[in-house]
């Protein structure tokens, strides 16, 4: 079985700090993310006003299971989303086919 990615591109809303997004990041990697069957890394990547998480897991299964457990987030992934432009995630999950 391989892994797989999610990579998920945002905008933030219009005056969010970074800095604090960036901690609720780390705060939602810490406490939730991270405690998800099959979680592998969580990379926080951004260019110009684009973000992008780009999660490894490793099943196809684990990425699927993690999402449909988020029916009603925590307080913790709820402020991390609370810096997210809803309209604005594109949101691709990938099955990781050859590594280098």
């Amino acid at each position: 079985m391989s892994n797989a990615v999610w990579f998920i591109s945002y905008k933030l809303i219009e005056g969010a700090s970074i800095p604090d997004f960036l901690i609720a990041s780390q705060n939602c990697h810490n406490e939730v993310l991270s405690k998800k069957k099959g979680f592998i890394s969580w990379k926080v990547l951004a260019v110009d006003d684009t973000w992008v998480d780009f999660v490894t897991w490793e099943t196809m299964d684990d990425a699927i299971n993690a999402e449909s457990d988020d029916n009603i987030p925590s307080p913790i992934a709820q402020k991390f989303y609370s810096f997210i432009d809803p309209n604005s995630i594109k949101h691709q999950l990938y099955s990781v086919e050859k590594s280098y």
